[in-house]
């Protein structure tokens, strides 16, 4: 998870612009060693405003329809997203504890 307030040193705020920064600096580290043992690199970035990039949400998007394909549930048409938006709201809650136990300390 991207925190977008954290060292952008700008002066306007763009939601998405912390984990679009993220994207490239994590593309640009990791494509080639996966390239070179075969395996296909993807990013997965959102930040605590809820922004995640829109091939973040396409991929999702698959993951739940071949889930929906496959279970045949009700419950399976929603249960990709619930379970990554429970995910980041469990971050954020384990990153707000450690910063606000860090100020009474």
């Amino acid at each position: 998870m991207i925190s977008p307030l954290v060292g952008l040193g700008v002066v306007s705020f763009t939601v998405g612009q912390a984990a679009l920064k993220v994207v490239s600096s994590k593309v640009v580290k990791h494509e080639k060693a996966c390239f070179d043992n075969q395996h296909a690199f993807m990013s997965f970035v959102f930040d605590t405003f809820g922004f995640i990039a829109s091939e973040d949400v396409d991929l999702l998007h698959i993951v739940q329809r071949v889930m929906h394909d496959n279970v045949m549930s009700p419950r399976s048409i929603n249960v990709v997203f619930a379970r990554i938006d429970f995910a980041i709201q469990k971050d954020l809650a384990a990153q707000l504890i450690v910063h606000l136990s860090s100020i009474h300390v």
